[in-house]
């Protein structure tokens, strides 16, 4: 299979990138699952919820709606940029094609980060999960060593081959829908203390002043939401047909996803007694209290080990799609150490040393949160910032490239709508990041206040230092700027 973008692929452009060593094992239902399992209606909610309604009460909702918008036309873009450029690893080959090599170099730097970060803080998020089911009490330590334990676990079924991976997208996808739906009704049925009108009322988080600032802090939420569509493009290698289907397992991704995540907040605002306990900081973790009410103990365990097969399911698409990307990197010589990391299981088909990486750094990560009292929040805050920021330089450069010529030629197009809906999706993407960074505690040290900013910074100076100091970015003679007319 030759690789979209060499001599004989469809875009017809470049030269020098070898071919495959991917099998297309992966069908159209398998790919969208991906995608939702590392979006994760769940994992998202029940990670986020609980502060979300502390910072801006039952409205805190409407940032579900507000993020799902913008992301739809995130998607929109990168559907049309997948259909001519289907290479594993997404965000770095697709900057590489639209804009050039360094710029390509950073973008793919920054995803990676982002996504090692991701994976350590959806693996941290299930640890006091895990504690519940299992019966014991969930401390810093113990909530480190479950995360260590899970990403462990979904290394090993990444390990397994694409099949498996599609096997493990798909039984997580039905697993969190149908856990979703079914714990939704019940609370509605049988546990529901409010009406539709709360999610106008904010309890008083707004004090005297306005409830923009409130709502914007607390709209975390909805960001850590919608991103994990683009996973359906980190493995278009692998995909039959993938200018048709990725495209519409991305879209898919954004509806599906985000209505069950949206209706997942709903039944545990509605089902939540107290609001003002939890603004207060009395009851800390409402998702844990609501499931025990309304299920009992042995129901509400039930219900966690279905949350712990979301958390693993979105953990082995994450490191799927960080995997790939190391990979695709290293097969552009791109990166310290290519020559290990482009090295391909041939019986399993799968960059063995990549997903080790994707492992390795994150179990890292997790050990090193033990120094912050708020490192969930913390590593959940820069884990979105690097998301958001390689989407737009994607974004951007498609911009670019469309300003200097470019005419998408794969099988899913905007037409006349591409240069709107490319400049929308950019303005959101440069809402969103702004207020991800901005600083809301003034109370904390200027180095607390300005964590998630400064973590951002220093990835990339490190980054531009890296790149000015080792030249990598050079080395391949893969295509490079080819959407771009001579």
């Amino acid at each position: 299979m030759t690789i979209p973008g060499t001599p004989g692929g469809p875009s017809g452009a470049g030269h020098g990138q070898k071919e495959s060593e991917f099998r297309k094992d992966m069908g159209p239902w398998a790919n969208f699952a991906l995608g939702f399992t590392y979006l994760s209606p769940v994992v998202s909610t029940y990670t986020l919820f609980g502060t979300a309604l502390a910072d801006g009460g039952p409205p805190m909702i409407w940032a579900f709606v507000m993020a799902g918008c913008g992301q739809f036309l995130v998607a929109l873009v990168f559907g049309e940029i997948v259909a001519q450029y289907p290479i594993a690893g997404g965000v770095y080959p697709w900057a590489r094609r639209l804009w050039g090599k360094r710029w390509a170099w950073m973008t793919g730097w920054v995803y990676m980060w982002a996504l090692l970060v991701t994976i350590t803080s959806v693996a941290y998020g299930a640890g006091p999960y895990i504690a519940i089911m299992l019966g014991f009490r969930a401390t810093v330590h113990t909530t480190v060593l479950c995360t260590i334990a899970l990403i462990v676990v979904a290394v090993l079924i990444n390990y397994a081959g694409t099949k498996a991976l599609s096997w493990a997208a798909l039984i997580g996808f039905g697993a969190e829908l149908i856990g979703a739906l079914v714990v939704g009704v019940i609370l509605l049925v049988t546990h529901r203390f409010h009406g539709l009108g709360v999610l106008f009322d904010d309890y008083g988080t707004a004090g005297d002043g306005s409830y923009l600032p409130v709502f914007l802090g607390a709209a975390i939420i909805g960001f850590y939401q919608y991103y994990g569509f683009e996973a359906c493009g980190d493995v278009a290698e692998e995909v039959a047909h993938p200018g048709k289907v990725i495209p519409k397992a991305m879209r898919r991704t954004i509806y599906v996803g985000g209505a069950a995540a949206t209706f997942t907040c709903l039944t545990l605002l509605l089902a939540v007694v107290d609001y003002r306990a939890v603004i207060s900081g009395e009851d800390p973790d409402p998702v844990v209290r609501v499931l025990f009410d309304a299920l009992g103990e042995a129901g509400a365990r039930v219900v966690m080990a279905v949350v712990l097969i979301s958390f693993l399911s979105c953990t082995v698409s994450l490191q799927a799609a960080a995997g790939r990307l190391i990979y695709s990197y290293a097969r552009d010589e791109m990166i310290i150490g290519h020559r290990l990391l482009r090295k391909f299981s041939p019986t399993r088909a799968v960059p063995e040393y990549a997903l080790l990486v994707a492992a390795v750094v994150p179990a890292l990560i997790a050990v090193g949160s033990l120094i912050s009292t708020d490192a969930l929040t913390k590593i959940v805050s820069f884990a979105i910032l690097g998301i958001y920021a390689a989407f737009q330089m994607v974004v951007l450069a498609a911009l670019r490239a469309r300003v200097k010529g470019w005419k998408p030629s794969g099988e899913y197009r905007l037409g006349r709508w591409g240069l709107l809906v490319n400049v929308g999706a950019l303005a959101y993407g440069i809402f969103a990041i702004v207020n991800i960074s901005w600083p809301r505690t003034p109370g904390v040290p200027w180095f607390d206040n300005w964590i998630v900013l400064l973590s951002g910074g220093v990835v990339v100076a490190v980054g531009l230092v890296y790149m000015f100091t080792t030249h990598h970015y050079g080395r391949s003679d893969a295509p490079s700027g080819s959407a771009v007319p001579d």
